[in-house]
């Protein structure tokens, strides 16, 4: 299948901080209080104007579901500060980073955040991820921790897909923009044959701005952007987008060995 095509070329953009980047994507979800500490205007704010970095360490520090893997993307790769740019990028779209961190390393950790949680049989699926080839990208979360935590059957299975399409990061090739939100072609989840898997590319109106204030202020018509539940995150350039696609593709080819 033929995803969203890639940029042309690689535009020389402005690089943020780690801490600036992560409040980037986790502005997506903490705007509808689905994780994180109470204070989406920080993120926005601290996130489209340079940044506090001090403030937006603090914000970090409350997001209980991504700071685990940051921590440990850069404990495996010897880098000291788990807000560096490139753990940032590596837990978000994906990087060689991730190859550092080796099944024994991500077992450890999800056996000491999730085994308490979960009853012995999903435990049984979840444990199978690091040996499978599962590493601690934002999409490993999304497409094998929550669905083995939650539900991917019976009734719930179309609310299950939609929060998990939602919640990955997906990348969309922008059309037009309408007031505060763009038009994008995106790459939606499907279930086919009971198996996760990629349908095919559709119109979507993301949010790109609030009253102005946003992440793309340079985004123009054909540059791709990056996507957290309805809010654009950044402007991609061709490496960040194969990244993405190649990584997000890889995770659901082991969700799927277990769903």
């Amino acid at each position: 299948m033929r995803l969203v095509p890639l940029p042309m070329a690689d535009a020389v953009r402005h690089q943020p901080v780690g801490p600036v980047l992560f409040a980037r994507y986790a502005y997506g979800p903490n705007r509808l209080g689905l994780c994180g500490p109470d204070d989406a205007d920080a993120l926005l704010g601290e996130g489209s104007g340079g940044g506090n970095e001090r403030e937006l360490r603090e914000l970090a520090l409350g997001f209980e579901g991504a700071y685990p893997y940051l921590e440990l993307i850069a404990r495996a790769n010897a880098i000291a500060d788990p807000l560096d740019r490139r753990v940032v990028d590596a837990y978000w779209l994906g990087s060689p980073l991730l190859d550092k961190v080796t099944p024994n390393l991500l077992g450890e950790s999800l056996k000491a955040r999730f085994r308490p949680r979960v009853g012995q049989h999903t435990w049984k699926w979840l444990e199978s991820s690091a040996p499978s080839g599962a590493k601690p990208v934002h999409a490993f979360h999304v497409l094998d921790v929550f669905p083995k935590v939650g539900l991917m059957r019976g009734e719930q299975a179309d609310k299950v897909l939609h929060v998990m399409d939602s919640c990955r990061i997906r990348w969309g090739r922008v059309q037009e923009r309408d007031g505060d939100f763009l038009v994008v072609n995106t790459v939606p989840l499907v279930i086919v044959d009971n198996k996760l898997a990629f349908g095919p590319p559709r119109a979507e109106r993301i949010t790109a701005w609030r009253d102005g204030v946003g992440f793309v202020s340079d985004v123009k018509p054909n540059d791709v952007v990056s996507i957290h539940w309805d809010w654009a995150c950044d402007v991609l350039i061709a490496d960040q987008v194969a990244r993405l696609v190649s990584w997000t593709q890889r995770e659901l080819d082991i969700a799927n060995e277990t769903l």
